[in-house]
């Protein structure tokens, strides 16, 4: 062992790529691995992140990476009624990116979630039941001190995998 860490060989990117795709096991349809050539970007009638260079989400082999989806109407608006209305509204988000790339909340296998407020998180408890079921995907919750309008009080992303 070297005194800065183990020493580890060196590899070549371009050949590790090239048995990569050619190993009969990575196919996308067969759910088994990510494809390291393809990436569809996946959109959504109103793409209210068009302006802002924001992919609604990206389709890479069997794996769909969603941006973090707000309470806010296809009008880029955000839903009056508080907290509980904005998780609601984010959660109908991403069930409509989603149903774009053929998936469903069933699909997704981690989440983010991310609160201005983390004494909602009864809430967020009693909505993670309703929207998602057993095995409920990987979470990670977090508090942060403010999203990307002042006024948006949750953000959700997703990583969903198709045909679990």
């Amino acid at each position: 062992m070297c005194p800065r860490g183990p020493v580890l060989p060196k590899v070549d990117a371009t050949f590790a790529r090239a048995q990569l795709r050619s190993s009969s096991n990575l196919r996308a349809n067969t759910g088994a691995v990510m494809s390291l050539d393809t990436a569809q970007r996946i959109t959504i009638e109103q793409d209210y992140y068009e302006p802002y260079a924001i992919s609604q989400g990206i389709r890479s082999g069997n794996l769909l990476f969603l941006s973090g989806q707000a309470g806010i109407e296809a009008s880029g608006a955000t839903v009056p009624g508080g907290f509980e209305a904005q998780a609601r509204q984010a959660f109908a988000n991403i069930e409509a990116v989603l149903a774009q790339a053929g998936a469903t909340l069933a699909d997704v296998v981690k989440a983010t979630i991310m609160v201005t407020d983390m004494s909602n998180l009864e809430t967020i408890i009693k909505l993670r039941r309703e929207f998602f079921s057993e095995p409920y995907p990987a979470d990670t919750l977090l508090q942060v001190a403010g999203l990307a309008q002042p006024d948006w009080q949750i953000e959700i992303d997703v990583i969903a995998q198709l045909g679990s």
